[in-house]
């Protein structure tokens, strides 16, 4: 019994980590950071070829 209630806990904390660190809830995660970068590149490519 002890071992289940350790598995769960130890899969909660990784899906706590999970949204605080990849999803953020603000875009502040990785997530937005990459979305974030993605249009800025977006945005140097299209003004390249006017």
């Amino acid at each position: 019994m002890r071992n289940i209630l350790m598995t769960v806990m130890m899969i909660l904390v990784v899906i706590l980590l999970f949204n605080s660190i990849v999803a953020g809830t603000d875009g502040s995660g990785l997530r937005g950071e990459i979305q974030q970068q993605g249009n800025r590149a977006v945005t140097q490519i299209g003004s390249l070829n006017p």
